[in-house]
């Protein structure tokens, strides 16, 4: 996902994608556990998604409080 497209969504938005995100790489993890994942980048690229919409939210928290 784009960082730009990440930057255009609400608080509550972020946070819905950011558990959508761990669910997914729950399920990554598990199917590369047991042989069935057929493309490894894509544990990598979730979790890239995921430090994108920490940083984002991290982000707002600090330009609220400021």
């Amino acid at each position: 996902m784009k960082t730009k497209e990440l930057h255009e969504l609400t608080v509550d938005e972020l946070n819905t994608k950011l558990k959508e995100l761990s669910e997914e790489l729950f399920n990554l993890r598990f199917r590369h556990a047991i042989g069935q994942l057929e493309n490894p980048a894509s544990l990598k690229n979730c979790k890239k998604d995921i430090a994108k919409v920490k940083t984002i939210l991290r982000e707002r928290e600090l330009a609220a409080k400021a």
